[in-house]
């Protein structure tokens, strides 16, 4: 069985398909298969990033470790009984046709609540959700006080995550790991910061995730995206004597990937 990888939360900017190429890229060039799967029907940023890396790759003449892009199948809406719905049936196939193949499945999930969302975390072994280091995108978590010192009540996202984990305890499926991605911390001031390390400290316990360091502010990630490479490419396409901002994101990556602690991962980048 694949183990499956999604990458999700219900905002837009948090970086998630920047953590999905890179993670999925990663495990490639550590020699492990991948599928990837875009569930962002209209945007398809991740798709469109490995479509740049595969056209960057073949005009250069260059073979890179790359991880295998699909589509979503189209569904005959006949064969659906009544009540069946077509989404849950297109994201099953795929994930049906990748399964013997790949050692690992990444979804990435679009930045909205959809029904493909939401059948997705719960098919999740591993849940990665990046999180802008700011009370603004905490909100996705959780709401809390004027002060951002006391947590009210969970998020909408936050109830969903658990609804997906209760439906995985019914199929008698491992428990989901969801880590809370951890992105531009860089830019908080010193006050704000251990704010937030607090209240996300103190949400971990209640609502039970873990918590990982995830990727500063770098123009770097902009300029990767047209030619779909990542951190660990750059010295494949000629790129000598890495400055020291790219050198920290590397590191970034290299402290991101053991921390989501994947089956039969030995980190060797």
């Amino acid at each position: 069985m694949a183990h499956i990888i999604v990458v999700g939360n219900e905002k837009g900017g948090a970086g998630k398909s920047t953590v999905s190429m890179h993670v999925a890229t990663a495990l490639a060039r550590m020699g492990h298969m991948v599928g990837t799967l875009d569930l962002d029907l209209r945007q398809k940023t991740l798709g469109r990033y490995v479509d740049n890396r595969n056209a960057f790759l073949a005009e250069k003449g260059i073979n890179l470790p790359t991880p295998a892009y699909h589509d979503l199948p189209e569904i005959d809406q006949s064969t659906l009984k009544p009540g069946e719905n077509i989404y849950d049936h297109r994201l099953s196939a795929a994930v049906a046709e990748l399964e013997p193949d790949n050692d690992f499945i990444l979804i990435d999930c679009p930045g909205s609540h959809t029904r493909l969302s939401q059948v997705a975390h719960s098919l999740a072994d591993t849940l990665i959700t990046p999180l802008n280091d700011s009370f603004i995108d905490f909100d996705l978590l959780a709401h809390v006080d004027a002060d951002g010192e006391k947590i009210k009540r969970p998020s909408v996202y936050s109830e969903m995550v658990w609804q997906a984990r209760q439906l995985r305890a019914q199929a008698g499926l491992e428990p989901i790991d969801w880590i809370v991605v951890r992105n531009r911390m860089g830019a908080q001031n010193m006050v704000n910061k251990k704010k937030m390390e607090a209240a996300i400290e103190t949400l971990s316990r209640r609502i039970g995730f873990r918590t990982a360091p995830g990727f500063n502010e770098r123009v770097i990630f902009r300029e990767l995206f047209p030619r779909g490479l990542t951190l660990l490419d750059l010295k494949d396409i000629g790129v000598k004597g890495l400055n020291m901002s790219n050198v920290a994101a590397r590191q970034e990556l290299r402290d991101l990937i053991k921390s989501l602690d994947l089956p039969n991962v030995t980190v060797d980048f």
